[in-house]
């Protein structure tokens, strides 16, 4: 058969992993996040800043994480039980009194992850939200409380005879969670108590929707000088008031942070590009657009070793690049776990994901009947609205023998999708960096998806006229890989390593999809050479490291956007 004996050796050598040189300019960088991997998480967010700090310490740098310390009576709450008191206190000034905080440590692969204790943070349900999914009244003041903290922690806490961390740090503010940090710094510590002069703040932006605004009349809750409202201030469109009386004023955390921050940094090259426009902005484009100098995209990493093909516990078959054998066995052994017939010659398609507008699983759903009259078998995993998994259940039971939905999430069986289909829609509306395409390209699965912030970025658009030479697809991967220091002539001889359509609609869609599938079972060599090329790059945090590195270096080159204070006022 064609399709198997295209899945065998193909000759092609693994990339070895990175060998880790220590810097020659070691930073001491504090990361302040509302979630960090694996106490605390509800997305990406809280994977970047576990992961990345990691990388950074075996860079030669010192790495400080600071996030609440959680006790929320669920599983999680057993990660903190090796976090021991520091003795070390800070009290906070906001919300018209002093709060009283203590820090919790511990250290985990030579980072200093820091938690901040306070009653705020001890309480049954999610990190921001009750069981029922409602907003706490009190987020504000929760992370007012973890950004004033964080601008303590590397002042007060003396680390096992290392010594604290000094003024002379790189804060890392993550989402509007920490935003305050980048202004607590400036108005507060440099004004007044004349330190951090050699600080820098960096504002990283996860997802511009979440921005931390409420009534302009918490302001005097922020522990924020009078005189730095301006930057916080921000005036809701007309169409967005809740009435003619609403004036749309609001403290807005997120342009406070854009404002103040010596550098923004968002997780794709593409997404800083869509911030800064009216679509993509959500209100602070304008202040995103004068900061554009100053303003990076660096895409997210991914654990490789929680996600490699040669040892996945989850999959019963392991497989590398240079052996693709493996995930035919993967695909085999999903379709008798879905009940679809076994055949090699069918393009197995996958969706993993939340059932939200953000995802496009709408998309789907409006190209189900045009999809089913192909010869394909569908498999989806996700939550969320209730009309799209109501579609998934009438989907399966309509089309029994080529779709099977999966409501809810499952981390096993997310495995054994993405090792087992040949293909991964992602038709998001917009994704900021996006991680299940960098997942499926890791194992071989080539995704589909709509062209936007972080999936522009990390998948190459086939290129027809390619050879579909193995060599061809490493180097091709490698020169990707270096950017714009590497080879762009290589680059683009590629074959590519999924399909990207441009219109969000169920024509450009299909066209994507239909176009897959016939080159799934016409050309199974130039497909192999697609596989290689998405297996070979190198997709590692490590790699992503590097980039920061460069951002936290150009900080530190630059004199602060906000030395003592800001003397213009804008109005966005």
């Amino acid at each position: 058969m064609r399709v198997e004996q295209a899945a065998r050796v193909t000759g092609v050598t693994p990339r070895p992993p990175p060998k880790y040189e220590k810097t020659e300019w070691p930073l001491s960088i504090v990361f302040v996040s509302s979630e960090v991997t694996p106490w605390s998480k509800t997305g990406g967010l809280a994977d970047v800043c576990g992961s990345l700090p990691r990388e950074l310490v075996k860079r030669g740098h010192r790495v400080m994480v600071v996030s609440p310390y959680y006790q929320r009576g669920t599983k999680e709450d057993k990660y903190f039980e090796g976090a021991f008191d520091t003795c070390s206190n800070a009290s906070v000034g906001c919300f018209g009194a002093a709060h009283e905080v203590g820090f919790m440590h511990q250290i985990h692969d030579g980072v200093d992850f820091v938690f901040v204790k306070h009653d705020c943070y001890e309480r049954p349900g999610g990190i921001y939200a009750d069981a029922m999914g409602n907003a706490w009244d009190d987020n504000q003041f929760r992370y007012t409380l973890l950004s004033h903290a964080a601008c303590e922690a590397p002042l007060k806490i003396n680390f096992e005879g290392k010594g604290t961390y000094g003024d002379e740090v790189v804060f890392v503010a993550n989402d509007w969670h920490a935003g305050l940090v980048p202004l607590v710094v400036a108005s507060k510590y440099r004004q007044y108590w004349n330190t951090y002069h050699n600080a820098r703040t960096i504002t990283v932006i996860h997802n511009i929707l979440h921005q931390g605004s409420e009534p302009a009349t918490t302001f005097p809750n922020l522990g924020i000088p009078d005189d730095w409202y301006w930057c916080l201030e921000y005036q809701y469109p007309e169409h967005m008031r809740a009435h003619e009386l609403d004036l749309g004023l609001v403290v807005n955390i997120l342009k406070g942070a854009v404002a103040t921050s010596d550098r923004v940094l968002t997780v794709s090259e593409g997404y800083a590009e869509e911030i800064c426009t009216p679509l993509g902005g959500k209100g602070l484009e304008g202040i995103l657009t004068e900061r554009k100098h100053r303003l990076d995209g660096v895409v997210n990493g991914i654990d490789l070793d929680e996600w490699n093909p040669a040892n996945d516990p989850h999959c019963e078959f392991p497989y590398d690049v240079s052996n693709l054998a493996g995930k035919l066995m993967n695909k085999r052994a999903l379709q008798r776990e879905l009940g679809f017939d076994v055949r090699d010659d069918v393009p197995l398609l996958g969706f993993i994901g939340r059932l939200d507008w953000q995802k496009g699983p709408d998309l789907i759903r409006d190209s189900i009947a045009e999809m089913m009259n192909e010869d394909v078998q569908l498999v989806m995993l996700g939550s969320g609205i209730g009309e799209l998994e109501g579609f998934m259940q009438w989907a399966e039971a309509t089309y029994n023998d080529k779709f099977r939905g999966w409501v809810g999430f499952n981390v096993p069986v997310a495995h054994r999708i993405t090792a087992g289909c040949d293909i991964l829609l992602m038709p998001s509306r917009f994704e900021p960096c996006g991680l299940n395409q960098l997942y499926a390209m890791r194992y071989g699965t080539l995704p589909i998806a709509h062209a936007t912030g972080g999936l522009n970025d990390t998948i190459t658009r086939h290129n027809p006229f390619a050879l579909d030479d193995p060599e061809v697809a490493v180097a091709a991967a490698i020169a990707s890989d270096e950017g714009e220091d590497g080879n762009r002539e290589m680059a683009d001889l590629g074959p590519g390593t999924g399909w990207l359509f441009d219109s969000m609609d169920t024509w450009s869609f299909m066209y994507c999809v239909s176009n897959a599938c016939k080159l799934f079972r016409e050309n199974p060599r130039m497909w192999r050479a697609m596989q290689i090329q998405a297996m070979s790059q190198d997709l590692s945090w490590y790699h992503a490291a590097l980039k920061w590195e460069k951002i936290f270096e150009w900080s530190k080159i630059d004199p602060p956007h906000c030395e003592i204070k800001q003397e213009h006022h804008h109005h966005y």
